[in-house]
């Protein structure tokens, strides 16, 4: 499936300079109550994205991911249909805190809940 994001472009952006906070694993497990085993898990399971932000930082989560103890309502399902497009974490965390054709951010949209604004856009996409 061809992506009308440059996907290069996704997978060389600066993600320490796109996203402003992250949270290490045990950080994010705290803020969500739970181990950092289940961390991992929510990760591979696409409730969350992690990456490097920057050399020799090891994986995080960025912390607008995280609302009120729980993932940022949508953002799963954003994740999954980014990964199902081909997309990494790394690049849906680019794409997610980039802004491009929405009014802002798509993570400002989700944390608005303005969740369904955002989802066709990424369909739209892809």
């Amino acid at each position: 499936m061809e992506r009308s994001t440059n996907p290069s472009r996704l997978a060389d952006a600066d993600l320490a300079a796109l996203v402003p906070a992250w949270l290490d694993w045990a950080a994010a497990a705290q803020e969500l109550g739970v181990t950092v085993a289940k961390v991992r898990t929510m990760i591979r399971d696409h409730q969350l994205a992690g990456a490097v932000p920057s050399p020799g930082a090891g994986q995080q989560v960025p912390a607008d991911f995280l609302q009120e103890g729980l993932p940022v309502k949508g953002l799963p399902g954003l994740l999954t249909l980014l990964h199902d497009a081909g997309f990494d974490d790394r690049e849906c965390i680019a794409w997610i805190f980039t802004d491009d054709e929405l009014p802002g951010r798509p993570i400002d949209a989700l944390r608005e809940n303005r969740g369904s604004e955002v989802k066709r856009r990424a369909q739209a996409m892809l």
